[in-house]
Formats: C-alpha cells, structure tokens, sequence
C-alpha cells in the first residue's frame, strides 16, 4: 500500500512540534494508538505466516488498545493519522478472514477519522491512505460483482461519513471536468464512496499526490473497469438464458445472474465512458507504470515494489488484444507477462497474501497459462511432426516445457493457499494435466473441471472461447459445486484445531463489537 511506516515514540513526540514533549511523556492515548497500529500491523504479518492464533491475539490487543483513544484529542492531525492507519489495518485483517461486515465498518470508522484530517502539502499520509482504502475495495467490488446490495448493511450502527468543514472546495478545473474534488476529507464523505470507492480516480488525478498513491489508484480504477465489463457480459448472457427458457427469470438466478442488473451503470462506467481516452483500463495501466518508475527514481529508499510491479504485468498481460495476426492466440509479450506474474510469485509466495485482488489476478494469470499450454498441445497434435524445421520443433518444445513447469510450480502455490482462506474468498480450483498422457483430440488440461470462483471477471478467464450455452451450464455446476464445498467445510469433518480456532474467534469477536457499538454510539452523537 506504500503507507509510512509507524513512528516509534520519540518521532512520533518530536512531529507533534510540542516544546518539552518526548516518548517517555506522550498522552496515554497517543501511545495507545500507534500500540494499534502495530499490534494490527504485526497481526497481518502472523496471518501470512499461518499464525492464526497470534494473529487474532494480535487484532484484539489491537482493539484493545483502540479502545482507550475513541474521545480524545481530534483537534491533531498525527494522532487522528494513526488512529485511522489503525483501523485501516484492522480492516484489512478482517477482509483476510472473509468478516465482511466488520471489514465495512471499520473501513467507516477509518474514514470518519480521515475526514477531521484538513489536507496538508507537508504531509501526505491521508492521500496514501486512501489509495490504499481504494485497492482494498476492488476486492469487495469484485467479491460481491460490483453489487452494492449483497453487502451487509452497517448505517444504522455506522453512520455514514457527512461532509465536514475541512476541505477545500473543488476549483481546478480537473476536478470540474470530472466531477471529483481532491481534498480527502470531500473523498471518503462522497456518498458514492461509502461502501466502496467509485466513479474517477481522484487520487491518479491529483498531480500534487504522491506518485505511488496516485499509480495505485489508478490500478483500482482499471480494475473496477475491468470487473464492470465482466459483469455487462454475464448479465447479456443470463439475458440470453432466460430468453431460451421463455423469459423465466429464474433460469437467469440459477447461474447467479439477474436480468434486471443488465440494465444498472456503476459510477466508474459513467466515469469511464465519459473520459474513454484518459480512463480507460488500458491506458490506466500505462500511467499506473510510469507513475510507479517516477516513484522509484525519486526515492533513495529502496523499494522493489514487487506487489504492484506483479499487478501492473497481470493487468498489462489480460488487457492485450490477441495477436498480431488478429487470430486471437497470444502475443509473446502477452506470454512474458504471464509468466513474469507467475515466477515472481514462485519466488516470493508471500504476495499472494498482497491485499486487494492480487491473488485472484495470480489465479488468472495461471488459467491463461493453461489456455497457453492447451493452445500448444493442439497445434503440437494437428501437425503431427510435420512442417517446420528442427530448431523451430525445438524451439517449441522448450516454450511448451518452460511454461508447464511454471504452471506446475503456480498451481501448487496457488492450491495450498486457497486451501487457507474462508471458502468465500477462494478463488479458481485449478485442475492438473491428465498424468496418463493426453489423446491428440483432447486439451492438455481440462479446464471443465475447474472449480470456478465465483467473481464474473474470474470466471471469464475460464469460459473463453465457450458458448454462452456451455458457459452458463458450467457457471451453474460452479455455483452447486462452491454451496458444497462450503457446507462440507463447516460440517462435522471439521478438525478440532479448526474447531478450537473458531471458539476463540467468537470470543475476540465479542470485544471488536463492544468497540464498534462505542463508535457507532458517538458518532451518531
């Protein structure tokens, strides 16, 4: 997310400007709220590292230490940073754990703490806050299909975020053109923004904020496109379905489509079509790019910025259009991309725990993969040794090995992880190449038993080149296989250090809820 890194003490005392003020002598609830951060913080790292108990030990000391600065000073701007940066983290704990109404209430909270925050040249943090606030969002954008209503309802206990007295108002003309204003505190109280954000990135537009942060959320707004596309083509295709079956509404539900959503524009897509040249995903992407080498060079500290370089190639590889004799195969920088994706996943696992939708798009970067392989299989099998020389043949073969190797590798990586995570947040099952050898007629692998993740946009990486008949039967066995393998998850076969693990987790619960019922009674106060 590029947030700063949390202060020790003594440089969070001497950025208060106080005469006299040192680490030893901090208000109680300025030292309780960095413990927050970093008891979350460290809480994050022991969940990537399978510490599931240390991990929620470490969320609710989290909470704990909250808990003694809700009615505090709100008048500093640092300690209202850290509070949020808090929350923040907290948030993203719970969107690890698949809790999605506390993820959306705490997200709240942090953005009720952002909006006392006037915006300052000399300190950016909120803006790098809210860029990172607008990538954890794409994966509840892509969770729940960009449809605000499957989200939990949480005004009535979290009020939204009302617009405040800090802020300027909206003069550039940027912002006129778009429709946005770029002090943060107008951001987070927009209300389209209160479940997730949408419309124009204002970030990306802002030239004055920080070049990670704006290359950040320029991704998000890329994504958010993409996932918008994704769904306009699912809801034709449950239009279609439903056609077939006398306009049955049901025969659309049943592949988990709704006819009527067909008809809904999301605030990005009226953003997008309205400024196609700047904001379309593509060009997104380019500028996400370059802002990101800008970042770099201008920094002493170095950063490989792995994660976001991981998300530029996904977003670069599945944007690229066929190619360039149009017969829609893929271009070799299409197939170096893929692979970049993949190998630095091999070499660094630990990124599929990136926050937002990173692991999803490592997932879809290996189905394109299988694509690839299945591709190479056919043409191997058609010419049946024939045409070409042998250092093309040779060449070939060592493109179909290293790519299966790299797939091999993915896919193991890919299926232990998804092994860890809620069943709601799995992303594709991913089957592995026959081991008795594959008939000439038949695909390398077979992407119909693939256990689909129930995002459009992923399972569009899947159905390619299907017929909206085939499609919408393998989206409905993808919907029973995904209610079965929750139910047996939560059944009596559960081990009893799951079981264990969810004991304590109701019980850490209970003291996140006595926070959030504090909170929601002094804000709507």
């Amino acid at each position: 997310f590029g947030l700063p890194h949390i202060p020790s003490d003594e440089e969070y005392a001497e950025s208060l400007n106080v005469a006299g003020m040192t680490g030893k002598v901090l208000p109680q609830s300025h030292k309780s709220a960095l413990q927050a951060a970093r008891f979350a913080e460290i809480a994050l790292g022991a969940l990537v590292h399978n510490e599931v108990t240390l991990a929620m030990e470490l969320s609710n000391a989290s909470v704990s230490c909250l808990k003694q600065c809700i009615i505090t000073d709100t008048a500093n701007r640092t300690f209202l940073f850290e509070v949020a940066r808090a929350y923040f983290l907290l948030g993203c704990f719970r969107a690890f754990r698949g809790d999605m109404e506390r993820y959306l209430k705490y997200r709240r909270v942090c953005m009720q703490h952002v909006s006392q925050i006037e915006d300052s040249e000399s300190d950016q943090g909120p803006q790098l806050l809210v860029a990172a606030i607008s990538y954890l969002d794409c994966w509840s954008y892509m969770v729940h299909n960009a449809d605000e209503k499957k989200l939990p309802s949480i005004d009535d206990s979290i009020p939204r975020v009302e617009h405040g007295s800090c802020g300027r108002p909206s003069t550039s003309e940027t912002e006129k053109e778009y429709g946005v204003s770029f002090a943060t505190t107008k951001i987070v109280s927009d209300p389209k923004n209160q479940n997730w954000m949408q419309g124009a990135p204002p970030i990306f537009l802002n030239n004055e904020a920080p070049l990670n942060a704006r290359s950040l959320d320029a991704l998000s707004c890329a994504f958010r496109s993409c996932c918008d596309q994704a769904n306009g083509r699912f809801a034709q295709m449950a239009a279609a379905v439903a056609a077939e079956q006398g306009g049955d509404p049901a025969a659309a539900r049943s592949i988990g489509g709704d006819v009527s959503s067909s008809q809904e524009i999301t605030a990005t897509t009226s953003a997008v079509m309205a400024h196609e040249d700047e904001l379309c995903s593509r060009n997104m992407v380019l500028s996400a790019c370059t802002l990101l080498q800008q970042h770099e060079s201008s920094t002493s500290i170095p950063n490989k910025n792995q994660g976001l370089h991981l998300i530029i190639s996904a977003m670069d590889a599945f944007l690229e259009n066929g190619d360039e004799d149009g017969s829609g195969g893929f271009t070799d920088s299409q197939i170096q991309s893929l692979l970049s994706v993949c190998n630095t996943t091999i070499e660094n696992p630990f990124l599929l725990h990136h926050g937002g939708p990173t692991y999803h798009m490592i997932s879809n970067a290996a189905i394109l993969l299988c694509h690839l392989l299945n591709g190479m299989h056919a043409m191997r099998a058609g010419s049946n040794g024939a045409g070409g020389d042998d250092s093309d043949r040779a060449m070939e073969a060592a493109v179909f090995e290293e790519v299966y190797d790299t797939f091999i590798s993915v896919r193991k990586l890919l299926n232990m992880h998804r092994r860890k995570l809620p069943v709601k947040l799995r992303c594709h099952g991913i089957p592995r190449p026959s081991v008795h050898g594959t008939p000439p007629d038949k695909p390398f692998i077979d992407l119909g038993e693939t256990l689909m993740c129930g995002c459009r946009g992923c399972q569009g990486f899947v159905l390619m080149a299907c017929s909206p008949c085939v499609a919408a039967e393998r989206a409905r066995s993808t919907n029973m296989k995904r209610e079965i393998e929750a139910n047996r998850e939560g059944g009596e076969d559960q081990v009893e250090l799951d079981k264990e693990l969810n004991y304590l987790e109701a019980e850490f619960d209970l003291d996140d809820d006595a926070l959030l019922n504090m909170l929601s009674r002094i804000i709507s106060n």
